[in-house]
């Protein structure tokens, strides 16, 4: 699966995707979705019906704003798509570290981060709607991924 863009006329698909892939407190909709993807330097991704993330960059650093997966998708290395053409987008955009958070208890995709050299430099303590701590996570663009 090769992710491709995703622009604002996609909004309703990529809530729907949302929808899918987090709880009900933290899904996004459509309005959300698209005034995201209309920010300076924003950017999405997807493969249609599967998974989607949107991204941003401006003043050399990027983040992740969310990577979206849906359930059946999961474990075939979309996750893993998704964030390199994040990563290579923001490289292309001048970017020189890529941020996100995450949340602390979500085992799976602190795996898939730490895989591609995401670091934890911080946490945002009850973050969530449910409570939960948010870890933020931090890579470096230029050079090797840190640990390899």
């Amino acid at each position: 699966m090769i992710p491709g863009p995703a622009g604002a006329a996609d909004a309703a698909a990529l809530a729907a995707l949302h929808a899918e892939a987090f709880p009900p407190a933290e899904t996004w909709g459509p309005d959300a979705i698209a005034l995201m993807l209309g920010m300076p330097g924003a950017f999405g991704l997807w493969v249609p019906g599967a998974g989607f993330v949107l991204a941003r960059a401006a003043g050399g650093e990027a983040e992740i704003l969310t990577l979206a997966v849906r359930p059946p998708a999961r474990r075939r290395g979309l996750g893993g798509a998704l964030l390199a053409g994040a990563l290579a987008g923001a490289v292309a955009r001048g970017a020189a570290a890529m941020f996100l958070e995450v949340a602390a208890g979500n085992a799976a995709a602190r795996a898939l981060y730490a895989g591609q050299g995401f670091v934890e430099v911080g946490r945002r303590r009850r973050y969530y709607p449910d409570g939960s701590d948010a870890l933020v996570l931090r890579r470096v663009l230029t050079g090797p991924p840190a640990g390899k």
